[in-house]
Protein backbone atom coordinates (compact mmCIF):
# COMPACT_ATOMS: atom_id res chain seq x y z
CA UNK A 1 0.00 0.00 0.00
CA UNK A 2 1.08 3.50 -0.79
CA UNK A 3 2.10 5.66 1.60
CA UNK A 4 -0.09 8.61 2.44
CA UNK A 5 1.91 11.90 2.15
CA UNK A 6 1.15 14.22 4.27
CA UNK A 7 -1.03 17.85 3.85
CA UNK A 8 1.27 20.42 3.16
CA UNK A 9 1.53 23.37 5.73
CA UNK A 10 -0.30 26.52 4.55
CA UNK A 11 -0.59 29.31 6.57
CA UNK A 12 -2.78 32.43 5.61
CA UNK A 13 -3.04 36.26 7.62
CA UNK A 14 -2.82 39.69 6.13
CA UNK A 15 -0.11 42.15 5.07
CA UNK A 16 -0.29 44.96 8.44
CA UNK A 17 -2.70 45.34 10.83
CA UNK A 18 -5.26 47.64 8.80
CA UNK A 19 -4.86 50.77 10.76
CA UNK A 20 -5.29 48.78 13.69
CA UNK A 21 -2.05 49.19 15.35
CA UNK A 22 0.45 45.64 15.48
CA UNK A 23 -0.76 44.55 18.36
CA UNK A 24 -4.61 45.13 17.85
CA UNK A 25 -3.82 43.87 14.65
CA UNK A 26 -2.05 40.25 16.04
CA UNK A 27 -5.09 39.99 18.50
CA UNK A 28 -7.69 40.32 15.34
CA UNK A 29 -5.76 37.40 13.23
CA UNK A 30 -5.84 35.53 16.05
CA UNK A 31 -9.51 36.07 17.06
CA UNK A 32 -10.28 35.46 13.01
CA UNK A 33 -8.37 32.14 13.36
CA UNK A 34 -5.53 32.99 10.69
CA UNK A 35 -2.51 31.99 11.46
CA UNK A 36 -0.02 35.02 10.25
CA UNK A 37 0.58 38.55 9.64
CA UNK A 38 3.26 40.77 7.78
CA UNK A 39 4.33 43.58 9.97
CA UNK A 40 4.82 46.86 7.42
CA UNK A 41 7.49 49.38 8.03
CA UNK A 42 6.32 51.08 4.69
CA UNK A 43 7.51 54.69 5.44
CA UNK A 44 10.02 53.71 7.99
CA UNK A 45 11.20 51.35 10.93
CA UNK A 46 9.92 53.59 13.24
CA UNK A 47 8.98 50.34 15.69
CA UNK A 48 10.76 50.69 19.17
CA UNK A 49 12.40 48.05 20.09
CA UNK A 50 10.07 47.52 23.63
CA UNK A 51 7.16 47.18 21.27
CA UNK A 52 8.58 45.02 18.83
CA UNK A 53 9.09 42.83 21.65
CA UNK A 54 5.74 43.33 22.61
CA UNK A 55 4.52 42.22 19.68
CA UNK A 56 6.53 39.38 19.37
CA UNK A 57 5.41 37.64 22.63
CA UNK A 58 1.74 38.67 22.14
CA UNK A 59 2.19 36.53 18.13
CA UNK A 60 3.55 33.60 20.29
CA UNK A 61 1.15 33.71 22.88
CA UNK A 62 -1.50 33.21 19.96
CA UNK A 63 0.54 30.91 17.67
CA UNK A 64 0.74 33.90 15.22
CA UNK A 65 3.75 33.88 12.90
CA UNK A 66 4.82 37.05 11.90
CA UNK A 67 7.10 38.34 9.21
CA UNK A 68 8.44 41.73 8.02
CA UNK A 69 8.04 44.13 5.36
CA UNK A 70 11.25 46.68 5.28
CA UNK A 71 10.20 50.17 3.96
CA UNK A 72 9.32 50.97 0.27
CA UNK A 73 12.17 53.57 -0.65
CA UNK A 74 15.19 50.37 -0.74
CA UNK A 75 17.01 50.72 -3.79
CA UNK A 76 20.38 48.74 -3.70
CA UNK A 77 21.50 49.33 -6.88
CA UNK A 78 21.42 53.23 -6.84
CA UNK A 79 23.76 55.45 -8.19
CA UNK A 80 24.23 57.84 -5.36
CA UNK A 81 26.51 56.04 -2.56
CA UNK A 82 24.21 57.49 0.63
CA UNK A 83 20.90 56.62 -1.24
CA UNK A 84 22.67 53.07 -0.76
CA UNK A 85 23.88 53.48 2.53
CA UNK A 86 20.44 54.37 3.69
CA UNK A 87 18.63 51.47 1.88
CA UNK A 88 21.19 48.75 3.58
CA UNK A 89 20.27 50.46 7.04
CA UNK A 90 16.47 50.64 6.58
CA UNK A 91 17.13 46.62 5.54
CA UNK A 92 19.11 46.25 8.83
CA UNK A 93 16.71 47.72 10.97
CA UNK A 94 14.35 45.85 9.87
CA UNK A 95 16.12 42.81 10.25
CA UNK A 96 16.85 43.50 14.12
CA UNK A 97 13.29 44.67 14.69
CA UNK A 98 12.05 41.02 12.86
CA UNK A 99 14.42 39.16 15.33
CA UNK A 100 13.32 41.02 18.51
CA UNK A 101 9.48 40.03 17.22
CA UNK A 102 10.70 36.66 15.92
CA UNK A 103 9.63 37.25 12.75
CA UNK A 104 11.98 35.28 10.94
CA UNK A 105 11.17 36.21 7.01
CA UNK A 106 12.40 40.32 6.01
CA UNK A 107 10.95 41.18 2.95
CA UNK A 108 11.96 43.99 0.63
CA UNK A 109 11.84 45.00 -3.11
CA UNK A 110 15.83 45.45 -3.92
CA UNK A 111 16.17 47.76 -6.45
CA UNK A 112 15.81 49.50 -10.06
CA UNK A 113 18.03 48.92 -13.57
CA UNK A 114 17.56 52.86 -13.97
CA UNK A 115 20.20 53.17 -16.54
CA UNK A 116 22.33 50.00 -15.86
CA UNK A 117 22.06 46.63 -17.91
CA UNK A 118 20.44 44.18 -15.82
CA UNK A 119 23.81 42.19 -15.32
CA UNK A 120 25.32 45.20 -13.61
CA UNK A 121 22.08 45.78 -11.42
CA UNK A 122 22.13 41.89 -10.48
CA UNK A 123 26.18 42.40 -9.59
CA UNK A 124 25.35 44.96 -7.48
CA UNK A 125 22.51 43.63 -5.66
CA UNK A 126 24.36 40.35 -5.56
CA UNK A 127 27.26 42.23 -3.46
CA UNK A 128 25.21 44.36 -1.42
CA UNK A 129 22.97 40.98 -0.07
CA UNK A 130 26.27 39.19 0.42
CA UNK A 131 27.29 41.80 3.29
CA UNK A 132 23.86 42.25 4.74
CA UNK A 133 23.80 38.26 5.36
CA UNK A 134 27.36 38.89 6.79
CA UNK A 135 26.18 41.75 9.35
CA UNK A 136 23.10 39.77 10.38
CA UNK A 137 25.70 36.70 11.14
CA UNK A 138 27.64 38.91 13.06
CA UNK A 139 24.42 40.41 14.82
CA UNK A 140 23.30 37.15 15.67
CA UNK A 141 20.14 37.96 14.24
CA UNK A 142 17.73 34.69 13.72
CA UNK A 143 16.00 36.60 10.02
CA UNK A 144 16.62 35.21 6.48
CA UNK A 145 16.54 37.96 3.79
CA UNK A 146 13.64 37.81 1.11
CA UNK A 147 13.78 39.80 -1.73
CA UNK A 148 10.21 39.90 -3.41
CA UNK A 149 9.28 39.60 -7.02
CA UNK A 150 8.28 42.86 -8.61
CA UNK A 151 5.45 43.64 -10.64
CA UNK A 152 7.32 46.34 -13.14
CA UNK A 153 9.85 44.42 -15.82
CA UNK A 154 11.81 48.18 -14.46
CA UNK A 155 12.22 47.23 -11.23
CA UNK A 156 14.72 44.39 -10.34
CA UNK A 157 13.10 40.92 -9.11
CA UNK A 158 11.97 38.58 -11.98
CA UNK A 159 11.53 35.15 -10.64
CA UNK A 160 14.89 34.12 -12.80
CA UNK A 161 16.89 37.30 -11.22
CA UNK A 162 15.74 35.99 -7.17
CA UNK A 163 16.66 32.75 -7.92
CA UNK A 164 20.18 33.33 -9.29
CA UNK A 165 20.35 35.73 -6.34
CA UNK A 166 19.15 32.57 -3.79
CA UNK A 167 21.75 30.22 -5.37
CA UNK A 168 24.95 32.88 -5.39
CA UNK A 169 23.91 34.89 -1.64
CA UNK A 170 22.23 32.05 0.39
CA UNK A 171 19.21 34.41 1.26
CA UNK A 172 15.53 33.14 0.24
CA UNK A 173 12.81 34.95 -1.53
CA UNK A 174 9.56 36.31 -2.18
CA UNK A 175 7.31 35.20 -4.42
CA UNK A 176 4.69 37.86 -4.95
CA UNK A 177 2.32 35.60 -7.38
CA UNK A 178 0.03 38.93 -7.96
CA UNK A 179 3.16 40.87 -8.97
CA UNK A 180 4.22 38.03 -11.11
CA UNK A 181 0.51 37.92 -12.98
CA UNK A 182 1.14 41.48 -13.71
CA UNK A 183 5.25 41.51 -14.81
CA UNK A 184 4.27 38.63 -17.37
CA UNK A 185 1.22 40.16 -18.20
CA UNK A 186 -1.59 37.56 -16.76
CA UNK A 187 0.44 34.48 -17.37
CA UNK A 188 1.36 32.02 -14.89
CA UNK A 189 2.09 28.49 -15.47
CA UNK A 190 2.07 27.18 -11.83
CA UNK A 191 3.05 23.87 -12.90
CA UNK A 192 6.56 24.92 -14.59
CA UNK A 193 7.37 27.59 -11.54
CA UNK A 194 6.74 25.52 -8.48
CA UNK A 195 9.79 22.73 -8.63
CA UNK A 196 12.15 25.48 -9.04
CA UNK A 197 10.54 27.37 -5.66
CA UNK A 198 11.92 26.65 -2.07
CA UNK A 199 10.12 23.69 -0.45
CA UNK A 200 9.58 26.17 2.22
CA UNK A 201 7.75 29.40 0.74
CA UNK A 202 7.12 32.68 1.10
CA UNK A 203 4.81 34.51 -0.43
CA UNK A 204 2.25 37.40 -0.87
CA UNK A 205 -1.45 37.45 -3.08
CA UNK A 206 -4.12 39.58 -3.74
CA UNK A 207 -5.96 40.81 -7.43
CA UNK A 208 -3.87 43.02 -9.05
CA UNK A 209 -4.49 45.59 -12.19
CA UNK A 210 -2.26 46.16 -14.81
CA UNK A 211 -1.25 47.99 -18.03
CA UNK A 212 1.86 46.68 -20.24
CA UNK A 213 4.34 48.37 -17.84
CA UNK A 214 3.40 46.00 -15.12
CA UNK A 215 1.58 46.57 -12.20
CA UNK A 216 -1.04 49.10 -11.53
CA UNK A 217 -2.60 48.47 -8.05
CA UNK A 218 -3.54 45.74 -5.59
CA UNK A 219 -7.09 44.32 -5.73
CA UNK A 220 -9.58 42.84 -3.77
CA UNK A 221 -9.00 38.95 -3.75
CA UNK A 222 -11.63 36.67 -6.03
CA UNK A 223 -11.71 32.90 -5.13
CA UNK A 224 -11.22 32.15 -9.09
CA UNK A 225 -8.24 34.35 -8.56
CA UNK A 226 -6.95 31.96 -5.53
CA UNK A 227 -7.88 28.58 -6.68
CA UNK A 228 -5.56 27.40 -8.94
CA UNK A 229 -2.67 28.58 -6.51
CA UNK A 230 -4.11 26.14 -4.16
CA UNK A 231 -4.30 23.41 -6.34
CA UNK A 232 -0.61 24.17 -7.13
CA UNK A 233 0.48 24.23 -3.82
CA UNK A 234 -1.25 20.67 -3.09
CA UNK A 235 -0.01 19.27 -6.05
CA UNK A 236 3.44 20.14 -5.51
CA UNK A 237 3.59 19.60 -1.43
CA UNK A 238 4.80 23.05 -0.67
CA UNK A 239 4.60 24.84 3.01
CA UNK A 240 3.34 28.10 2.16
CA UNK A 241 3.09 31.09 4.12
CA UNK A 242 0.58 33.33 2.09
CA UNK A 243 0.06 36.86 2.62
CA UNK A 244 -2.78 38.84 1.58
CA UNK A 245 -1.78 42.31 -0.28
CA UNK A 246 -5.29 43.29 -1.04
CA UNK A 247 -6.89 46.97 0.29
CA UNK A 248 -8.85 44.73 2.16
CA UNK A 249 -6.36 42.30 3.81
CA UNK A 250 -7.90 40.43 6.52
CA UNK A 251 -11.69 40.61 5.25
CA UNK A 252 -9.99 38.49 1.97
CA UNK A 253 -7.30 36.93 4.13
CA UNK A 254 -10.38 35.24 6.31
CA UNK A 255 -12.02 34.45 2.30
CA UNK A 256 -8.84 32.69 1.18
CA UNK A 257 -8.44 30.42 4.47
CA UNK A 258 -11.98 29.31 3.86
CA UNK A 259 -10.78 28.66 0.94
CA UNK A 260 -7.91 26.23 1.59
CA UNK A 261 -10.14 24.63 4.54
CA UNK A 262 -13.18 23.45 1.81
CA UNK A 263 -10.95 22.78 -0.17
CA UNK A 264 -8.50 20.27 1.81
CA UNK A 265 -11.52 18.94 2.64
CA UNK A 266 -13.10 18.29 -1.08
CA UNK A 267 -9.42 16.70 -1.83
CA UNK A 268 -9.32 18.95 -4.77
CA UNK A 269 -6.27 18.11 -6.49
CA UNK A 270 -6.80 20.83 -9.21
CA UNK A 271 -6.58 18.42 -11.88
Amino acid sequence: MKPSTPEPILRIGPAGSDGRGNLKGVAEVARLGLDCMEVEFTYGVRMHPEMAEAVGALAAEHGVALSVHAPYYINLAAYEEDKVVASRQRILDSCHRAHLMGARNVVFHAGFYQKRTARETYRLIRDQVRDLRQAIRQAGWNVVLCPEITGKPSQFGSTEELLELMADTGCSLTVDFAHLYARQQGQIDYDALMPRLPAKLHAHFSGIEYTTKGEKKHIRMQPNYFRPLLAALKRHGKEATVICESPAPFEDAVMMKNMAIQFSKDGNDGG
